[in-house]
């Protein structure tokens, strides 16, 4: 078992948004040893050191990340697909919009209102000369909070993992968690 360092922990706590108080709390010790440990002016025992770990652990576990968000069927077009193609899927699937997908990786998305100005003649061009800009992508260890954000502004949130799709989020998906 490798000991985290002080900086360790005190970044870990940062980045689950813990204050000293609310991890010492948490890990039934006082916010000045929590405030010694992290300035390295004391060497907790591997007691101490353990219900904090734990206790982190279990912080961690509460958040909702990305990964428990989201659908791993991503129902798709590729660019070349035609115009007449994403129609057809949007009507199967009963959605507004989809994710334009070229060999595993967002390249765009196109949508109802991208669509409707789009005469009968068009119906046979390809999806690239009407698809808009990609949505945004994330991780899928990023948090509610950062997916929630991003959903203030896009219809959707690609999930990537080495830049290859994983899966995708919608404001319905959250509502559904949430609900």
């Amino acid at each position: 078992m490798e000991l985290p360092t002080p900086a360790d922990l005190r970044e870990r706590r940062n980045e689950l948004g813990l204050t000293q108080s609310e991890l010492a709390a948490a890990a039934d010790v006082s916010q000045p040893l929590i405030a010694r440990i992290e300035g390295n002016d004391v060497d907790p025992r591997l007691s101490t050191l353990r219900r904090i770990v734990n206790a982190l652990d279990q912080a961690e576990g509460d958040i909702v990340r990305a990964g428990d968000l989201m659908h791993e069927e991503v129902i798709s077009v590729a660019p070349e697909d035609t115009v007449s193609d994403a129609v057809q899927a949007m009507e199967r699937e009963a959605y507004s919009q989809l994710a334009v997908i070229k060999d595993g990786i967002p390249v765009g998305s196109i949508s109802q209102s991208d669509l409707v100005h789009v005469d009968e003649e068009a119906r046979g061009e390809p999806v690239r000369e009407f698809m808009s800009e990609s949505f945004p992508t994330v991780s899928e260890d990023a948090t509610l909070e950062e997916v929630s954000n991003l959903l203030d502004h896009y219809k959707a949130v690609m999930v990537t993992e080495g830049g290859e799709t994983v899966g995708i989020i919608t404001e319905a998906d959250i509502a559904a968690r949430l609900g």
